[in-house]
């Protein structure tokens, strides 16, 4: 693949949306019910997450201090060649809860008028000699090709960035979204590997961008099961005021691909639909993303494009021993993107919103809103919606194909994020209410 130019960069970026993020519309401008005093925090930065914070509960651990998620890990096929898998997120709300993963009934909308978006897979039928115990080998469609090099060449501004090209592309066949032939149910299981080993984790030629680790396991003894695991880089975020993390595995545009360190997949361009959000045949959730938020690595108000490229060290390959990007990722250096809905709010038409396919909607601060400061880190979807509605001499959307502002909403970029859980308090409900006529979903 041919690394993108500077021109081409620019069209896209607006569409760079990638992974989107930012929400709180400023209380000054938005109203609150009321922020907690960890609203602008990250919560706690080292140590292992307790396990009643994961909404993920398949993880085995996430440590704070090395910024990474550590999951199972299953064995697939695709065409002859051995890859690895993980498990996040499922359409069926028993299966989901059986597995550990996160429950995202929106994916069974994920082959609306998108075939491609989602890959039927097969199940191998092991012997009892062949398998005591453990997942059943699948066999895939397709998988990613991870040999490319990763690049993210900064610009004069850090963002647009100068040259880019994903370091991880779909092959034929390849989606991230399954369906078991035979059933209806659709799961989230990106492949993060390919090979039988040893795997790179360091420039990533078999492995995805955000492998930090793997950990192939043995032949268990009698009795006994044991686990291969990965460990993934996550990322920062925020839901309804609280710090959330996630990881992310999948984009539907180069650009995005390249600043979420995940693999491009062009169908996921395609999936049902550009500004769904909550309507009828939507695989998509919101999420929220600023390009010219402020910057600062010890800056308590910076987010978005310009602050990861300039302090999240977004230009280099990740892995477990370049500490100064995990050091400065750990406190702020992601998108810190905000999400839409989350498992956890209390509202079921909320918490059952949740998909890990995100809508990205990209904001630009004016230069008014420059000049006066007011392009502060955002933390909540509906104070982004206010904003948008009653502000748009601060905040406005962007034309992806001139860079220039445009009318706020959907930006045509889409991300594979499943969430894993949340670092301080739970998040339950949004800190505004809606103003008249702003873009909430629809009641």
């Amino acid at each position: 693949m041919k690394a993108l130019s500077k021109r081409r960069l620019l069209s896209v970026a607006a569409l760079l949306i990638v992974a989107g993020a930012a929400a709180v519309a400023s209380q000054a401008f938005a109203g609150s019910k009321g922020d907690p005093a960890s609203a602008k925090g990250l919560g706690p930065l080292t140590g292992l997450l307790p396990r009643d914070h994961l909404t993920e509960e398949s993880a085995i651990q996430v440590d704070l201090s090395k910024e990474t998620v550590r999951l199972p890990l299953y064995e697939g096929k695709a065409n002859g060649e051995t890859v690895w898998y993980v498990l996040l997120d499922a359409s069926d709300a028993g299966i989901a809860h059986d597995l550990g993963v996160n429950y995202a009934p929106k994916l069974g909308n994920i082959g609306i008028g998108c075939p491609d978006c989602v890959q039927t897979v097969t199940l191998e039928s092991p012997t009892p000699a062949q398998n005591k115990f453990g997942q059943a080998v699948v066999d895939f469609q397709g998988a990613p090709d991870f040999s490319p090099t990763r690049i993210a060449q900064p610009g004069p501004d850090g963002f647009p960035l100068a040259k880019f090209q994903p370091g991880a592309v779909a092959r034929k066949g390849y989606s991230p979204f399954i369906r078991i032939a035979g059933s209806s149910t659709v799961y989230s299981a990106p492949i993060v590997a390919t090979g039988d080993g040893p795997f790179d984790v360091v420039n990533h030629r078999n492995t995805g961008d955000r492998v930090l680790g793997i950990h192939i396991a043995d032949a268990a003894p009698q009795g006994q099961y044991a686990e291969s695991w990965v460990d993934l880089l996550f990322v920062k975020g925020f839901d309804a005021g609280q710090p959330i993390v996630y990881i992310s595995t999948d984009a539907g545009q180069p650009l995005t691909a390249v600043l979420e360190r995940s693999t491009y997949v062009p169908a996921l361009d395609k999936a049902a639909y550009n500004g769904g959000d909550d309507f009828l045949g939507s695989a998509r959730e919101r999420l929220f993303g600023f390009v010219n938020g402020q910057t600062g690595g010890d800056n308590a108000e910076s987010q978005g494009f310009v602050h990861l490229v300039k302090d999240g060290h977004a230009s280099e390959d990740a892995s477990a021993g370049n500490t100064a990007l995990i050091d400065a990722l750990r406190n702020g250096g992601d998108l810190l993107n905000v999400f839409g809905d989350f498992p956890t709010e209390s509202d079921p038409r909320h918490s059952q919103a949740y998909s890990p396919l995100w809508d990205a909607q990209l904001g630009a601060w004016t230069d008014e809103a420059v000049q006066q400061g007011l392009n502060t880190r955002q933390i909540d979807e509906v104070q982004v919606f206010n904003l948008a509605a009653t502000r748009p001499d601060l905040l406005t959307g962007i034309d992806p194909a001139t860079g220039k502002p445009a009318p706020y909403g959907a930006a045509g970029v889409d991300i594979n994020c499943a969430v894993i859980g949340f670092t301080d308090k739970a998040p339950t409900a949004n800190l505004a209410d809606p103003v008249p006529g702003s873009q909430f979903p629809p009641r």
